[in-house]
């Protein structure tokens, strides 16, 4: 096989894919069954002209006839007038016309003959095409819901892949939302240990805060007053004799140091 053979072969093939990819089989029924009733016809109008002639040949032999009648009165009436070379004439052109009359049966006969089969071949035509079209039409409602059927499952495709993508979407929207309810409970959490301030409350403001430190100052002061009180009874005035005494001794320590 030749290079260009090869080729002419893969560009037949590649034409071939191409064709069945955009062939519609019921298209395809319908234009046959639509040759198939053309045909039909031509077959019928071959009929009705093969009819057409038989009728014309038969008008003719009757015409023929109703003058080889004729002849053979005028030849009657001549040789009643005693005019036998009239009567020999009239039943030479009988003769004559009996010929083309044998003629024309003959050809009638044909032609009836031609018609009948013609017909038969109609009728069974006429059969095959309407065995055709119930078979087409079959064929046609069976290619339809087998297209259906796939476009279906194309369908049920496409939502499960549709779906998939939408169970990542859900799964990735409830992982955020679970993020952001953590958030929320653990802000909630930390404002009330007070790790954070609340910035939308009223209660610890400016004012507020400096009042608390104010009071946690004399609480301090209160204690410091209270401590002291009770050094000083519990001790006397010793306690500051202590504190001088210890003072001296320290100092005199130094000195002989």
């Amino acid at each position: 096989m030749s290079v260009f053979q090869r080729l002419s072969m893969i560009f037949r093939s590649k034409a071939n894919r191409a064709l069945d990819s955009v062939e519609d089989p019921r298209e395809t029924l319908d234009y046959s069954y639509q040759k198939q009733l053309e045909l039909l016809q031509k077959v019928r109008r071959g009929v009705a002209d093969v009819a057409t002639s038989r009728k014309r040949v038969e008008l003719q032999i009757q015409q023929l006839e109703q003058q080889s009648g004729k002849l053979e009165s005028q030849g009657r009436a001549a040789l009643t007038q005693g005019r036998e070379d009239l009567a020999r004439e009239a039943l030479s052109r009988r003769s004559g016309l009996s010929q083309q009359i044998e003629n024309l049966r003959e050809q009638h006969a044909n032609l009836q003959g031609e018609e009948q089969k013609l017909t038969m071949a109609a009728q069974r035509l006429q059969t095959k095409v309407d065995a055709f079209r119930t078979r087409k039409e079959t064929i046609k409602a069976t290619y339809t819901a087998a297209q259906a059927q796939t476009q279906i499952s194309e369908a049920f495709s496409g939502i499960s892949e549709e779906m998939g993508d939408v169970g990542m979407a859900v799964q990735r929207a409830e992982d955020k939302t679970a993020e952001m309810q953590a958030r929320a409970g653990a802000v909630d959490e930390l404002l009330a240990s007070g790790a954070l301030d609340d910035v939308t409350g009223t209660a610890r403001d400016d004012i507020q805060s400096e009042l608390d430190r104010m009071a946690s100052t004399t609480s301090v002061e209160a204690d410091l007053e209270r401590m002291k009180r009770e050094l000083g009874q519990g001790g006397g005035d010793s306690a500051p004799q202590i504190e001088g005494g210890n003072g001296a001794g320290n100092t005199g320590n130094r000195e002989g140091a």
